[in-house]
């Protein structure tokens, strides 16, 4: 644990992660562990006192003299039992998660009451339950999965239970972002602004674990990388494979994997493939694990017909050459290195789509058996999703530009948008 510094995302308490406290403090007792100070040395608020909207009040704007998440506890917070329970629920319910979980169901719950619950943690997972409990939820899933896939890949006890901590704390910096650009709202609706909120998380959750708490380097490490990916397409850092940890590329294929299964309908199957569509953006290590869980879920869903499929496949290749031609003509033209940086980029993930398109071979597969046409749906619609996200990723990249050159890079994102 590394003490805070002023300017430290600490320093002073962060409105949203206090508004879901103080929203949890309806329903949990939420009490000061300590005194409150600022820096001045003006006590804001006593040991044992319960959170209240009052406390919000005194802190605006205040710098303080600890971190507010280290002077506060909820005394009725989650806990092994609260862990077990949710997690018995996905494993004896009817989800999506749930065949690849049962296999291992007895290790996860004699492994779960020995993770290390934080006291900073603790609050602002019990935070979470109460007022953001998609967010929970999606934390529980990610433990699960998690240490599944250490067990299925033979890893030694302390292994399983680092990777079951690494799954119910990647998100924690998601406290610290507007609640409607976490987990749950982190899909193609985002506008670019709203998505630059997003993608800081995972900084933010490092820090939070390295200044905040006990927990090991490695594991605030891998928080960090949980949406890099290896071909360097990921963020906040845009790392590639050798500067990646191997508990931060098992953390990206969990967070990947339980992305590609929000929403109605949602399968293993599905995120098998969006694991595997684009080559070198995941560990094939820990794809593994979920490609061999998925098998045969594919011959139950129910298809497209394979003639609107293929009018959709060429809609699909017709976007993947408009954005790429744009891509070429631009790069003549720019005039920043900033335009230079976000169009090489554009084309490099232009190309490693083209690279799944051409690897899975779409046109010279047998559309006519239902498997294959099942298959070819779900590859067909993580491609439109990846296209679609080019845009952002090359905005994002940009940052702010000239005018001239913002016109240049609306172009790209005007050709992206055709599918």
């Amino acid at each position: 644990m590394t003490a805070p510094t002023a300017s430290s995302p600490f320093a002073s308490a962060n409105p949203h992660a206090l508004a879901t406290i103080l929203e949890a403090s309806q329903t949990k007792s939420i009490i000061a562990s300590s005194d409150i100070f600022d820096l001045a040395g003006l006590k804001l608020w006593a040991r044992d006192q319960p959170v209240s909207a009052e406390l919000q009040r005194k802190l605006l704007d205040r710098k303080l003299r600890n971190p507010l998440e280290t002077c506060l506890m909820a005394e009725d917070g989650i806990n092994s039992q609260t862990l077990l329970q949710a997690t018995w629920q996905l494993v004896d319910g009817n989800t999506a998660l749930a065949p690849l979980l049962r296999p291992h169901a007895q290790r996860l719950m004699q492994d779960i009451p020995h993770l290390p619950l934080h006291s900073v943690a603790q609050l602002l997972l019990t935070a979470a339950q109460a007022s953001r409990p998609e967010s929970f939820d999606h934390a529980v899933q990610a433990m699960a999965l998690a240490g599944a896939l250490m067990i299925e890949a033979r890893g030694s006890v302390s292994e399983v239970r680092l990777a079951m901590l690494g799954g119910l704390l990647h998100d924690l910096g998601e406290m610290y972002i507007d609640p409607r650009y976490g987990a749950a709202g982190a899909d193609l609706s985002l506008d670019f602004s709203s998505y630059q909120q997003l993608v800081v998380h995972p900084h933010v959750g490092r820090l939070l674990l390295t200044q905040l708490t006990n927990y090991p380097a490695s594991l605030a490490r891998a928080v960090a990388e949980h949406h890099e990916r290896l071909d360097g397409s990921g963020y906040p850092h845009a790392l590639q494979r050798n500067d990646l940890s191997s508990l931060g590329r098992m953390l990206a294929v969990t967070e990947a994997t339980l992305g590609a299964m929000r929403g109605p309908g949602a399968t293993l199957a599905r995120a098998s493939v969006a694991l595997r569509v684009v080559p070198g953006e995941f560990d094939l290590h820990w794809v593994g694990g979920i490609a061999k869980a998925a098998r045969g879920e594919l011959q139950n869903v129910c298809a497209q017909q394979p003639e609107t499929l293929k009018l959709r496949l060429a809609r699909l290749d017709a976007g993947l050459l408009a954005a790429q031609t744009c891509v070429d003509a631009l790069a003549g033209s720019a005039e920043s290195a900033a335009l230079k940086d976000s169009l090489a980029l554009a084309d490099h993930l232009l190309r490693r789509l083209r690279t799944g398109w051409t690897a899975i071979g779409l046109w010279s597969t047998d559309t006519s058996a239902g498997h294959d046409v099942a298959e070819l749906e779900a590859v067909e619609n993580e491609l439109s999703f990846r296209l679609r996200s080019v845009e952002r990723a090359a905005l994002l990249r940009a940052g702010e530009l000239p005018d001239d050159d913002a016109r240049r890079l609306s172009l790209l994102c005007d050709s992206l948008r055709l599918t």
